[in-house]
């Protein structure tokens, strides 16, 4: 092969830095540990109690006594938190959520369980009213379906001390109230909750990557045709998230969220150029399901995607991601390490 002369070159060839394992190490930017990992989970009533999520493979419904040996092994291999979501039996949704605030419900009583035996393990809850309403709504709603913000907040907040009551870390609601951060903050304080975290849903959107997570908790059929466009985000809006974080920061919120996680990572940039605060994303049902479905029909290499996934939420400047991959992750870390 004829050389051609230096000078046809640049002074710099970044092929060098990539051409040995080694090298590659050394300049990479971004890396992934298991303590980038929320693991979120469906919780069932009742003992012994297992149930297969069927458009999320992998994913199943747990009562508490089987979720526990999950907990230990997510303590094991350095999972920081897990997220709980409720499945509540349909004889206990009413039009108002009012179970959401029942000190001796599911929720409550999962998270004394967990915390009593693992409290290393970071606990999260949801703050919405969408698992116990028979509506589907994420609140109250008035004689035209119309959900309601005041009202509903009202819920919230009930629903949040029930929780902190219980002893759980962190709140999130992710219902997008107006207002609602303000208010559960002070709440908290008033109750002297003064430790409980709040992980505030900020940029969540009106997305049609939820599916599987609805199927999951059972609110699809009680949402029916209806929809949340009244108070999720517009997909087409990246400014209003700007604004909705910044009112949520304001308002007392300890850390931020970006929902779905990788069609939005331009606003996970956004957010943590603006704010410099924790910032984290959730790799949706239908983000986990779609990877999930493509490498069992082997059209992707599975852990390829998920790692390569996982690191395009770092690069964009996530803190943390709520995924239902985290155990896969970490284990995989692990026989790496």
């Amino acid at each position: 092969m004829s050389r051609l002369p230096a000078h046809a070159y640049p002074a710099s060839r970044p092929r060098r830095m990539r051409r040995d394992p080694f090298s590659r190490s050394l300049m990479r930017e971004n890396t992934i540990t298991a303590s980038d990992l929320i693991y979120p989970v469906f919780i069932l009533d009742g003992a012994n109690q297992r149930q297969q999520v069927g458009s999320m493979p992998g994913v199943e419904r747990l009562s508490v006594d089987l979720l526990l040996p999950v907990a230990e092994e997510c303590a094991r291999l350095g999972i920081p938190a897990l997220a709980l979501f409720p499945v509540i039996d349909a004889s206990l949704k009413s039009a108002d959520g009012i179970e959401a605030t029942n000190p001796d419900g599911l929720v409550p009583r999962a998270v004394r369980t967990l915390k009593a035996r693992f409290p290393e393990l970071g606990i999260i809850t949801d703050v919405a009213l969408d698992p116990f309403t028979s509506h589907g709504q994420d609140g109250l709603i008035d004689e035209n379906g119309y959900v309601v913000n005041d009202e509903t907040i009202a819920m919230l907040i009930r629903q949040a001390l029930c929780q902190a009551e219980a002893g759980v870390d962190i709140v999130a609601p992710s219902d997008m109230m107006d207002g609602r951060i303000g208010a559960i903050r002070t709440a908290l304080e008033q109750a002297r909750f003064i430790h409980t975290r709040i992980m505030a849903y900020s940029a969540k959107y009106a997305s049609a990557f939820y599916g599987p997570f609805r199927d999951a908790v059972g609110s699809s059929g009680n949402l029916g045709k209806s929809d949340k466009n009244t108070y999720q985000m517009d997909p087409a809006n990246s400014d209003e998230a700007l604004r909705e974080v910044g009112l949520d920061i304001a308002e007392g919120a300890d850390m931020v969220m970006v929902k779905p996680g990788m069609p939005y990572l331009d606003i996970v940039r956004r957010v943590k150029d603006e704010y410099q605060v924790p910032t984290f994303a959730y790799q949706v049902s239908g983000e986990y399901a779609m990877l999930k479905a493509a490498a069992q029909n082997g059209w992707l290499d599975h852990d390829k995607v998920m790692m390569e996934a996982m690191m395009a939420f770092k690069r964009a400047g996530a803190d943390g991601v709520l995924t239902y991959f985290a155990l896969d992750i970490a284990r995989l870390l692990k026989a790496r390490a």
